[in-house]
């Protein structure tokens, strides 16, 4: 897959006669809101196995060559360099795809075994009728190997739209996860109406993976944990009232996010995650937790102090770092999951907690801001596809902050005001899942369905593997 940035006069004819594909495939695969009206610097996803490499610092073009397989001569002319010594960093050259002649005795099992893919991956390059008829001679492209990760999900939606929202993307999903189930000062607990949820999820293979929250809109539920956490009592009858609901509606495994824990309660969380493993492992569920987003083990702050990443990393069977929201709808207008902020919390993470223990958070919603802003004034929140509608309406241009990696633009509206709106497209999405690469890291967790972001759900398939567990 590429990633075309519109420049100023292109439409769509021109990208797709420029990269010598179907029309209908480029509308189809971007599922643009209006083919006809394109913006300068909106992102195009090309369909292709031809793959992007952002140069990176210290790197030559024969290393770039050595780690993708692919000859350095295919990668010149792919590109038109005309001095292969003269390449920097940031720049951003395309990685032909691998082409391999078959050979006498060759059969597609042997030719994915030493390519280190599948050969279904095989089949669908190469669009092969029958996969027993394969020739000396005949040329078939090799699709880059995949990194198989797992990839979460949250929902806010109950009833038949959740039940909708995980039909719509289940392929992609290894978990889904539904927010979530409140409980109150006895260790009871609220209930949601998640049955559509839990059967469209096991119709698509994703696992239900069931949510406890303390908080709510209305309240930061520090005053609840604490009551919870201070009393072995209310812990067991907390934990075996989720494990009852887990039973009841077939959850597998339990997802905690207590948020705005006292710091003075950090021990008590540690000692209830503890507890919480030890019935999970009875049951044969699994456990996870949700953390907030920490650059040092000594960040001050309600949301920081009493998630102990190393403690969390070792009881937990993974964690979700909750890595978005910097762009908050009460705060001032900023990326919402920038790139290099992202970074500082892994930077921290990984040296704590076992890379295959970690989901990064990536947020699934865009924000417009109204200039000047105001301290507490909330911005509206939207989905990706609103982002480019609105920019279109107001032909906007789309401008790109190469340190947070993310996309923005501005605008006035019909009352004069001015509007800054940060959202996410081809080119963020693509940062984040290298960095999922370049880290290591277990997967991803999306926060939250319900909001449409077509090439998010295509840039994934085309990077990673998605695990489906049984």
């Amino acid at each position: 897959m590429l990633i075309h940035v519109v420049n100023r006069g292109e439409t769509l004819w021109q990208i797709a006669q420029q990269y010598r594909v179907n029309l209908s495939q480029l509308i189809a695969i971007n599922q643009l809101p209006d083919p006809n009206q394109l913006l300068i610097g909106q992102s195009i996803l090309i369909p292709s196995f031809a793959i992007q490499h952002t140069v990176r610092s210290g790197e030559a073009l024969w290393q770039i060559a050595q780690r993708y397989g692919v000859p350095i001569q295919s990668i010149i002319q792919a590109n038109q360099i005309s001095n292969p010594e003269r390449i920097y960093p940031g720049m951003v050259i395309v990685i032909p795809p691998r082409i391999y002649t078959v050979q006498p005795g060759d059969q597609l099992w042997s030719i994915a075994q030493r390519f280190g893919i599948t050969v279904d991956q095989i089949i669908q390059a190469n669009n092969l009728q029958n996969p027993n008829l394969i020739y000396p001679g005949t040329n078939l492209v090799i699709p880059f190997p995949k990194q198989t990760i797992d990839v979460n999900a949250y929902t806010i939606h109950f009833g038949a739209a959740g039940g909708n929202e995980v039909r719509e993307v289940g392929q992609f999903l290894t978990y889904v996860c539904p927010f979530g189930y409140s409980f109150k000062e006895d260790g009871t607990l609220g209930d949601l109406d998640d049955a559509a949820t839990i059967q469209a999820a096991q119709a698509a293979q994703v696992i239900p993976m069931m949510c406890i929250t303390n908080f709510t809109a209305r309240d930061p539920g520090s005053k609840l944990a604490h009551t919870i956490l201070s009393s072995t009592d209310l812990k067991n009858t907390l934990l075996t009232n989720i494990v009852n609901t887990m039973k009841r509606k077939g959850y597998r495994g339990l997802n905690i996010d207590f948020e705005n824990v006292l710091p003075s309660d950090r021990e008590l969380y540690n000692q209830f995650l503890q507890r919480a493993r030890s019935r999970m492992d009875q049951e044969g569920y699994f456990l996870s937790t949700a953390l907030a987003p920490k650059t040092s083990g000594e960040q001050k702050g309600l949301l920081y102090e009493a998630h102990d990443y190393p403690a969390h990393g070792r009881i937990a069977d993974f964690v979700i770092l909750m890595t978005y929201e910097w762009g908050y709808r009460l705060g001032p207008p900023q990326a919402i999951s920038p790139l290099n902020q992202i970074k500082r919390v892994l930077d921290y993470a990984v040296t704590v907690i076992p890379r295959n223990k970690i989901l990064m958070g990536f947020q699934l919603y865009a924000r417009d801001w109204l200039l000047p802003h105001v301290q507490g004034r909330e911005a509206e929140t939207f989905d990706m596809q609103e982002a480019i509608r609105r920019a279109n309406e107001h032909r906007a241009t789309i401008q790109f902050d190469e340190t947070s990696q993310t996309p923005f633009y501005r605008y006035v509206d019909s009352q004069g005001r001015t509007h800054e709106v940060w959202f996410e497209d081809a080119r963020s999405a693509q940062a984040k899942f290298n960095l999922v690469k370049d880290y290591g890291l277990r997967g991803i967790s999306y926060w939250v369905l319900g909001y449409p972001f077509p090439q998010n759900w295509q840039l994934l398939y085309d990077n990673f593997r998605i695990q489906k567990l049984r």
